[in-house]
């Protein structure tokens, strides 16, 4: 499957808006990360994509990137360590669980969007929203072929 074909144009957009709904409480900062496929462990490989994208350049160390490697179907979700060392020890393993729960039933989107609005609410209760109101990450799905 080509990584255009894994959300449509709309199911992108309901994605997009989750993540806005989910940095709407929270100085968090979600980000969403699809690509074909992978020649490594899917955590690793998130790991480089994190930083890529520069995800670890956040004031409060507090993005989240949602990693999904389509053809392989392969997920993983990394936090930076502001919001690591805050989170439960089980938690991306939980958000992790109810994505993919969501995904072998081949409902990509309510995967994402749950997983988003999980996230996000850990991220209000720990980063809460500041009146700067910057948006310090792109709130786009970032794609690699």
């Amino acid at each position: 499957m080509e990584v255009e074909q894994f959300l449509t144009d709309q199911q992108e957009q309901d994605v997009i808006n989750a993540i806005r709904q989910a940095e709407n409480n929270t100085s968090g900062e979600i980000r969403i990360h699809l690509e074909k496929s992978l020649d490594q462990d899917a955590l690793k490989r998130a790991q480089e994509v994190f930083h890529q994208l520069e995800m670890d350049k956040t004031v409060l160390k507090n993005g989240v990137l949602f990693y999904v490697a389509v053809d392989d179907h392969q997920f993983a979700i990394i936090g930076d360590e502001g919001i690591d060392n805050k989170v439960p020890d089980n938690f991306w393993e939980s958000v992790r669980d109810e994505v993919i729960s969501e995904f072998v039933k081949g409902n990509y989107t309510r995967g994402l969007v749950k997983g988003i609005l999980h996230a996000g609410e850990k991220l209000q209760e720990y980063f809460p929203f500041n009146d700067k109101g910057e948006n310090e990450i792109s709130d786009e799905i970032s794609k690699r072929h």
